[in-house]
């Protein structure tokens, strides 16, 4: 949790927004507001804490409805007066029981926050074995049979891609990633870390 209290510019009334994004698909999932003692509790404890500026008190998010959110960061914008909270939410973030309080079913359908899920899926699947998974199946054959499966989807998306029917290439595509995420999952690298390698490689060399 890189942040420093002492540097955010409270208003008037002691208060910051705060903007709750999802810490692996960054899928805003609320707008709520901190003061110094509900930022303190959030640092101290891991998890989030807000003002309630209609009740007048501080309040756990989740206490009641067990849909509390695990801090993974913090940060604030450019002029110090709006909080970033990064977390992995353990339920719904609205009190309406959808997973963001705001309407995003575009966002959605973003393909990182798609991947992300289908990941999850998959390392479920990884854990459960169901009888009758074509996911387990090939977790049980271990990392050979992925791999072979994962170089037959790239053959197939290869002469997809020489074809002229784009709908096989989206196809293949869609195979493809499927079978990546399962080598993957095998593997134990999440999307995260191949997030992280592209995020050091775009930067700047220096010299």
């Amino acid at each position: 949790m890189s942040i420093d209290p002492k540097t955010i510019k409270f208003d008037e009334h002691g208060l910051a927004p705060a903007i709750v994004q999802d810490a692996h698909t960054r899928e805003v999932l609320m707008l709520a507001y901190m003061n110094e003692e509900s930022l303190a509790r959030t640092l101290e404890t891991g998890q989030t804490w807000f003002w309630s500026r209609s009740r007048n008190e501080l309040w756990h998010k989740g206490a009641t409805s067990g849909n509390t959110q695990d801090v993974v960061a913090l940060t604030t914008d450019c002029d110090d007066d709006t909080i970033v909270v990064l977390v992995e939410p353990a339920g719904p973030a609205c009190h309406t029981g959808a997973r963001s309080c705001f309407d995003l079913q575009v966002a959605e359908q973003h393909p990182g926050g798609l991947l992300h899920e289908l990941y999850e899926v998959i390392k479920s699947r990884k854990e459960e074995r169901p009888e009758g998974s074509y996911t387990a199946y090939l977790f049980e054959k271990g990392l050979d049979k992925i791999l072979k499966k994962f170089g037959e989807e790239a053959a197939e998306t290869i002469i997809a891609a020489k074809n002229e029917d784009k709908q096989q290439l989206v196809a293949e595509t869609a195979d493809l990633l499927y079978h990546l995420l399962v080598l993957l999952v095998e593997r134990e690298v999440n999307l995260d870390n191949v997030r992280e390698e592209l995020a050091q490689r775009r930067k700047p060399e220096s010299g």
